[in-house]
């Protein structure tokens, strides 16, 4: 039904594409990238022209076309696809979790894939529904260093909210010494945050697990307490 309109937005990104940008995002992933090689600026710009031809449509119909960009594995494609999920948040069902995770198995291959898909819409999932944040400690325990990562990322927003304090200090455990660096400082983030609206708590538990909590989460973790704390917290 949409397919013209795909065509056309695949065309309007090919002509938006520049070679430096393209450059420029290959040295952000180590796992490489495939993009087209547009300002992230652009990318929404071209999400919101065609987002404004399909709004009134039923969500599942949306849920398909965002599909379809995906499996292009097209960075930009994936951001405006995860765009749209977002702006369908008001609408979300407990069943869109099977799906979001569905994504991050299939779909997810660079952090900024995880952190654009959960710091937004698997977030402002868990806000509606926090009867699964259970899941989100499921998966910290996947062969999957995106699911792991995932589980800290989706709570960002939320703990810089106060949100979730004892989830976050049980997924940080489940995640402690995890090996992956990109999971250290996905949990290490969500401590930071955490830490903004619960900076004794924070820093109390930095302190208990600082002789075994890698170094990269820990000086994620305290990167925005006052610098007598820092201090202590990097003390050996």
């Amino acid at each position: 039904m949409y397919d013209d309109l795909i065509s056309e937005m695949r065309v309007e990104l090919t002509l938006s594409a520049d070679g430096k940008t393209k450059e420029t995002a290959a040295r952000f992933f180590k796992e490489g990238i495939n993009c087209y090689g547009i300002k992230a600026a652009t990318v929404l710009k071209i999400a919101d022209k065609y987002f404004k031809q399909i709004r009134n449509e039923q969500k599942q119909t949306i849920f398909s076309l965002c599909e379809e960009l995906l499996s292009s594995d097209l960075f930009e494609e994936s951001a405006i696809a995860f765009e749209w999920v977002y702006r369908m948040r008001e609408y979300y069902e407990p069943e869109d979790l099977e799906i979001f995770e569905r994504w991050i198995e299939k779909y997810v291959n660079n952090w900024a894939k995880c952190d654009t898909l959960c710091n937004h819409s698997v977030a402002s999932f868990i806000e509606s529904y926090p009867q699964y944040l259970s899941r989100l400690k499921e998966w910290t325990r996947s062969d999957s260093r995106w699911f792991r990562r995932a589980a800290a990322v989706t709570l960002v927003l939320p703990a810089r909210n106060g949100k979730f304090l004892g989830d976050v200090l049980e997924i940080a455990d489940s995640l402690l010494m995890d090996e992956d660096d990109l999971v250290r400082k996905g949990y290490g983030w969500m401590l930071k945050e955490a830490g903004k609206a619960h900076q004794q708590e924070i820093f109390e538990y930095v302190m208990k697990n600082k002789k075994v909590m890698p170094r990269t989460s820990l000086r994620y973790a305290i990167e925005k307490f006052p610098q007598d704390m820092r201090k202590k917290a990097m003390e050996k």
